[in-house]
């Protein structure tokens, strides 16, 4: 099974955890306070959201990850990757 061997993808996808989990004990701290339902739901909205950009974020590092250790890592590879990588994170977050 595949790993996120890149160390800078994988910082990245953590920090998106960490804020992630910080929107989640704000929200139930407002849950506690008994902050009005609609102002707990938007922010589970933002978190929804923020949760679905790190997968789809995890999913397009992972298969450029293997892409790249099929066809090589090198700069040339890299170059060419780079805007498909990009339109594929796109259409992904369009889906989710």
């Amino acid at each position: 099974m595949a790993s996120l061997d890149n160390a800078a993808a994988r910082s990245d996808i953590v920090n998106r955890l960490k804020r992630a989990e910080g929107q989640l004990r704000g929200i139930q701290r407002m849950v506690e306070e008994g902050e009005t339902c609609v102002k707990v739901a938007q922010q589970l909205s933002a978190v929804r959201k923020a949760l679905d950009s790190t997968y789809v974020h995890l999913t397009v590092c992972l298969v450029q990850q293997e892409v790249e250790a099929r066809l090589g890592a090198d700069a040339k590879t890299q170059a060419k990757l780079a805007p498909i990588m990009a339109e594929m994170e796109r259409l992904i977050g369009r889906i989710t």
